[in-house]
């Protein structure tokens, strides 16, 4: 029977949670692993994208989905069965407290595929409790977080991998690797976009909450808020309490190609401009939004969201421009031009989730090398974070290149963390 807490009875469990499970070290996740070891699989989240996660990963070799969930008790049992289709086996148990994968002695991996405000905090809390973590993107809601998640994967010497799959596209490895080769030159300037046409989300009302969310649990570490009509299952992107908006919704997966490309890490400098310019509605994050982030070096990454403005005919996401020519980088390939923009030669990109499942996978049984570790995770998210903390402060925002913290700047820096709901508080 699925065990539904109240916000003082988590909030009493969450407190003693970090401390107890850090002793919890006799799960298979703490064992030595071998190249056929079966690995099994919890899920929390179960969206679009964490059902398909949950299907996906069930049908990685010697791979159980043992539990799924999510705060919505219908989502859960409906990902369970999707499971179940697609894999013929029996159905996975659905919960909707993500606690009790991290009870399950038998889990070896916990996937985190949340709302952006879960993501941090039940990772650091499955670090703890042994478990590999699969998270996604962007890795934390705000930079704090991303470095407590890398400590935490540190000191509990467990695989963390973010949900950034292109790092783990054969082509996309080879663009990379011309690039630092030189086959444009020094490169000093990636250019990056994405755009949508997304819908108003109206004015929402205050409502009971529905009776299958159990609202507390999907509130968690965000202090609560009164339910309103027009926040889940996806508006919770837009609105700062618990999004990062579209720079942390897709902006990661164009700067983290971007910060690959150039080879850089933290900026010194972030400028940001736009605002909500569509409609006139409740959400909170940019519609329309332009951020320049300077690095040593003389190099630059610049992104542009649209999120009410699809253009159909921009072929790539990524242009990047050397001091011999450019390279163009989308899904299905990456064209290198020379100084006067004659195409010279282009390759093929294959897509897909599956080499990065694999790569995840294989670092726990056999070791080597996670294609998207926290800590690279956590230096292309800082940059989203940086970018929205530029917008919502309406200045420059000058950095420290060693680590990419905020320089003199008391009013920026109050963003670097959050308030927590009591006894959520992420610790390591």
């Amino acid at each position: 029977m699925t065990i539904l807490l109240n916000r003082r009875e988590m909030v009493t469990v969450a407190a003693t949670a970090t401390g107890a499970l850090a002793l919890n070290q006799t799960s298979a996740a703490a064992q030595p692993n071998g190249a056929n070891t079966r690995l099994v699989v919890g899920v929390m989240g179960t969206g679009g994208r964490g059902t398909y996660l949950a299907t996906a990963f069930a049908g990685q070799p010697n791979v159980e989905v043992s539990i799924v969930c999510d705060a919505d008790q219908g989502r859960a049992e409906r990902a369970a069965a999707a499971v179940a289709k697609a894999t013929g086996r029996a159905a996975p148990r659905s919960v909707t407290d993500f606690r009790r994968i991290l009870d399950e002695k038998t889990v070896d991996i916990l996937v985190v595929a949340t709302c952006n405000h879960w993501h941090a905090p039940a990772a650091i809390l499955g670090c703890a409790a042994g478990k590999h973590v699969y998270v996604e993107k962007p890795c934390s809601h705000n930079p704090r977080e991303g470095e407590l998640m890398v400590q935490s994967a540190r000191k509990h010497n467990r695989r963390v991998q973010m949900g950034n799959q292109r790092r783990s596209y054969a082509g996309v490895i080879a663009c990379m690797d011309e690039l630092h080769k030189g086959a444009i030159g020094r490169v000093y300037l990636a250019q990056s976009w994405y755009q949508s046409n997304r819908p108003t989300i109206g004015r929402g009302k205050e409502a009971g909450v529905p009776k299958d969310l159990n609202y507390e649990l999907w509130e968690g570490p965000a202090p609560h808020r009164p339910f309103r009509t027009n926040y889940l299952h996806y508006n919770w992107h837009w609105f700062w309490h618990w999004g990062n908006g579209e720079l942390g919704n897709n902006g990661i997966h164009m700067l983290d190609l971007c910060r690959w490309g150039l080879d850089v890490n933290y900026p010194t400098r972030v400028h940001s401009s736009g605002g909500r310019y569509r409609f006139e509605d409740d959400q909170e994050t940019p519609d329309t939004h332009m951020v320049s982030y300077e690095f040593e070096g003389r190099k630059q990454i610049t992104w542009e969201g649209l999120s009410c403005s699809r253009q159909a005919n921009r072929p790539y996401h990524v242009l990047f421009h050397g001091e011999r020519g450019t390279l163009a980088l989308s899904d299905t390939s990456y064209t290198i031009y020379d100084p006067a923009g004659k195409e010279v030669r282009r390759e093929k990109v294959q897509g897909g989730d599956g080499p990065h499942f694999t790569n995840f996978l294989g670092t726990i049984r056999n070791g080597g090398r996670l294609n998207s570790e926290i800590e690279d995770g956590h230096k292309s998210t800082l940059l989203c974070h940086l970018g929205n903390i530029a917008q919502r402060t309406g200045r420059v925002i000058q950095c420290n290149a060693k680590d990419g913290s905020i320089v003199n700047d008391k009013p920026a820096t109050q963003f670097w963390s959050r308030e927590y709901q009591k006894g959520w508080e992420p610790r390591v």
